[in-house]
């Protein structure tokens, strides 16, 4: 009879849960570039929108006839609208091209644009020594200034939301919004400074071109820093895809970004409607309402606008990673429904007068603007495929922008001068926020799912278990295997 071996008992064999397929690794580093070159560049962007609306009286008298200085602020406020009307068509061409040869390069194509049309508003002649070309060669410079902006806000909020990770696409897209707070902080206290040590006649003469012929260097140093970035993970998975089924970069008809997205440009046109209304009402038109409309101070009106933005900076980092708590719907929510009871208080605060009832009603609007530039930057790339992202986002973003933002200084002004009514700028936003809510009842939650059509993105050192599951991933693009941003995990 045969021995037996004896056969030594076999442990128990611990399942590893599954590894999921297609899981970006974010890297902290290149996270962290790639925030500051997008704030950067929207930083410079606002510093001189931030510029032209805080120093619009005195441009009015540079480069448009004497008389009537309501006149004059209209035409200002005029060629300030004209920029928006060819956003658009920027975002028509920045927005597809970005898609197609990717958003690194198109970003730094706009800053260039955007660099060279606020540098050459500084070089223009007034209108007392070329006469109306002054005026002309502003609408130019202005046209190319808002042609570039086409592609700037959508292609940097998509390339900040590409390369965070899922959970904290709130908390890093903010800072998008904290750049367009330095930018306006940065343009606001120059103004202020030459106002308060320049006189009129040097504030005429030579002193209102400085902001804009700093924008040079500026440029050249958001330049630098956008070409030493990386393309998105997203992106270069979905170039990978299309270029192993076409050998060809991915390429999107207009009409498939347009019909195809129906839904989600109505909701993003909505969204970005009382965003961006009342974005300008507080930051771009209230300086102008409180020394033309109001009479007040205009040094003092501007450390009032000033002080507001500080403390909006503070608040907005811990905003952007309250939405990654809570979500998104609420805190716009939230800001839609402050928006719609606060106005008229806070407006008849502001009209009150004094320092202290100014600050008040200014502080107010601020802090419920925040709900929406803490979690804008974050919901809008989440509402479109990585497919057609920067596309979709860039029409639907500019076609609301051009048609209630930008024009928000313009229309204000000109129904206050119609009806006499001081409180139009609180009904104005009244009625953007009404149509903000809607928006927001429409729309999906984002917080802590990946983006559409994009992989899952999670931080170095997370579980593949724990991933989120979401829409995303479903279809997400890219080889299998988990991904690291700018480099194989």
């Amino acid at each position: 009879m045969p021995s037996v071996t004896p056969v030594a008992p076999v442990a128990p064999v611990r399942l590893r849960p599954p590894v999921r397929p297609e899981v970006t690794v974010t890297d902290p580093a290149l996270v962290k570039r790639a925030v500051k070159a997008a704030a950067l560049g929207n930083a410079m962007e606002w510093f001189d929108f931030g510029v032209y609306s805080y120093i619009a009286v005195t441009l009015g008298k540079v480069f448009f006839p004497s008389g009537n200085p309501t006149a004059q602020l209209l035409s200002t406020f005029g060629a300030f609208a004209a920029a928006f009307l060819v956003r658009p068509l920027g975002g028509m061409v920045f927005g597809p091209l970005g898609d197609r040869v990717g958003r690194q390069k198109v970003l730094a194509l706009t800053m260039i644009m955007m660099a060279a049309g606020t540098f050459a508003i500084g070089l223009i002649p007034s209108y007392a020594t070329i006469g109306v070309g002054a005026p002309l060669l502003l609408l130019a410079a202005r046209l190319v200034q808002g042609f570039s902006t086409g592609g700037e806000y959508a292609g940097a909020s998509t390339f900040i939301a590409e390369y965070a990770p899922d959970k904290k696409r709130g908390f890093f897209g903010s800072w998008l919004e904290f750049g367009t707070l330095a930018g306006y902080i940065g343009g606001a206290g120059l103004v202020t400074l030459m106002t308060a040590f320049l006189s009129t006649e040097d504030l005429l003469a030579w002193g209102w071109r400085v902001p804009f012929l700093i924008a040079g260097p500026m440029g050249v140093i958001g330049l630098y820093l956008r070409m030493r970035l990386e393309e998105t993970p997203a992106f270069a998975a979905e170039l990978e895809k299309a270029s192993k089924k076409e050998k060809d970069r991915p390429k999107v008809p207009l009409r498939v970004m347009l019909a195809g997205q129906w839904r989600a440009l109505l909701l993003c046109v909505g969204l970005v409607l009382v965003f961006n209304v009342t974005d300008y009402m507080l930051l771009s038109y209230m300086p102008s309402y409180l020394t033309s409309e109001l009479k007040y101070d205009e040094t003092h009106g501007l450390l009032v606008v000033l002080a507001v933005m500080a403390v909006m900076m503070i608040v907005q980092p811990f905003a952007g990673a309250l939405t990654d708590r809570i979500g998104r719907r609420p805190v716009i929510a939230a800001g839609c429904a402050g928006f719609l009871a606060l106005s008229v208080p806070a407006v008849l605060l502001i009209r009150q007068g004094s320092l202290l009832a100014v600050a008040l009603g200014m502080g107010a609007l601020g802090l419920l603007l925040v709900c929406f530039t803490s979690a804008m930057p974050a919901a809008l790339p989440a509402l479109f495929p990585t497919k057609v992202r920067y596309g979709s986002l860039s029409i639907g973003f500019n076609v609301s922008v051009s048609l209630f933002g930008g024009t928000t200084p313009l229309v204000v002004t000109a129904l206050i001068g119609a009806t006499g009514n001081m409180m139009m700028p609180a009904y104005y936003m009244m009625a953007a926020a009404v149509i903000g809510g809607v928006a927001v009842w429409f729309m999906s939650e984002s917080a802590g799912r990946p983006l559409p059509g994009s992989a899952p993105a999670v931080e170095p050192g997370t579980r593949s278990d724990d991933t989120p599951a979401g829409h995303g991933s479903a279809s997400g693009s890219g080889s299998a295997g988990p991904r690291a941003a700018g480099a194989r995990a």
